[in-house]
């Protein structure tokens, strides 16, 4: 029988990667608590924001300028976080102003405070171009109806009427969980170099978990700040979505990873958004890898005969899936189905339904 993997917000758990996982290395034995910091180099301060749920913070990351702190990645919109700024900003940060924000991509988690900090600095957002384009097209989808080709792609993939009208009623969520984006940025571009705190830090472009995924890895310090690119503990959430049905992210994350390993050393330390920073880059990558591809080859013994995207969940996550993850469910599994589809190792036929039904070649 297949192991399963479990599901989180930002992704999925693999039992397989349970040894590589134990072969990281976590240098700091104890993480700070919400609005305050720890340092984890010089002039660089490891800072957690509140999430709640299963994820109960994220990651942000102060680095000291000339007059303040450039800020990486801001938490997500919500009273919470700004009271969790202001105590950092009264503690940690030493009453010192923002000089810049920078953002990894553009979840809300990571981009939800952005406006409010560069607001109230009076200072730019630093960010790439694809992500700052496409938070704005899911923001000004606030108070829109669903659209028909949303409820299509969904009615594709197995869902029945009840989801379909929960998803209904909860559409446009994106933008609420934002402070309102500042009206322009500094675009941040794959190899460019960035002088932050009188050090060069260097721009490393992922995709997958979204398009234009910026890491930021400062070789004199050995630091990668990796987003969401590259986790200890989970792995990123990879989806397909009615925007761009025939997508296929695993593939573009797959990819990234790969690349990132020729690029970045294996001696940096990795500062995530999520769990704790850690060493062993390289493992992780190779496990991540190999997980996925795992994944791939018993999802593609389970559609021997023909499946649905809502019947092959089993496969890939080991949690119940309900409403209130059913969406990020169907996305990842419509993500490895659309890489078998790409690797010319499965086929999709539309039954008079409506519905999407997947079988290996």
């Amino acid at each position: 029988m297949n192991k399963q993997v479990s599901i989180t917000p930002d992704g999925v758990e693999d039992p397989h990667e349970a040894e590589s996982r134990r072969r990281l290395v976590y240098p700091i034995e104890l993480g700070p608590k919400v609005g305050e910091g720890v340092d984890v180099a010089p002039g660089v301060k490891w800072i957690r924001m509140p999430l709640g749920g299963s994820l109960a913070f994220i990651n942000v990351w102060a680095i000291a300028e000339d007059g303040g702190w450039a800020i990486v990645d801001t938490g997500l919109n919500s009273e919470a976080s700004m009271q969790a700024w202001r105590r950092a900003f009264a503690g940690v940060l030493e009453g010192k102003p923002v000089t810049r924000v920078f953002i990894t991509h553009m979840h809300p988690d990571h981009i939800g405070m952005a406006g409010w900090l560069t607001r109230k600095f009076n200072v730019r957002l630093w960010i790439s171009r694809l992500e700052f384009l496409m938070c704005r097209s899911l923001a000004a989808d606030t108070g829109r109806e669903a659209p028909p080709d949303a409820l299509a792609f969904y009615r594709a993939a197995g869902w029945d009427q009840e989801a379909l009208d929960t998803y209904r009623s909860r559409f446009g969520g994106f933008g609420r969980a934002l402070h309102a984006l500042p009206d322009s940025f500094q675009r941040m571009r794959d190899g460019e170099a960035i002088e932050i705190g009188g050090r060069t830090w260097r721009v490393v472009v992922g995709s997958g978990h979204t398009p234009e995924h910026v890491c930021l890895w400062c070789p004199e310090l050995k630091l990668m700040i990796s987003g969401d690119q590259v986790l200890p503990k989970i792995t990123s959430n990879v989806s397909v979505f009615p925007t761009e049905p025939a997508a296929d992210p695993l593939d573009d994350w797959l990819t990234s990873l790969a690349r990132i390993k020729t690029i970045v050393p294996d001696d940096v330390l990795v500062l995530p958004a999520h769990n704790e920073p850690f060493h062993g880059l390289h493992a992780r990558i190779d496990a991540l890898i190999g997980g996925h591809e795992r994944r791939l080859a018993h999802l593609k013994v389970e559609i021997a005969e023909p499946k649905r995207a809502v019947d092959v969940f089993h496969v890939l996550f080991r949690r119940k899936i309900d409403g209130n993850n059913i969406g990020m469910a169907t996305g990842e599994s419509l993500a490895h189905l659309n890489c078998l589809m790409a690797r010319g190792q499965a086929v999709r036929r539309r039954d008079e339904r409506g519905v999407d039904w997947y079988q290996a070649e």
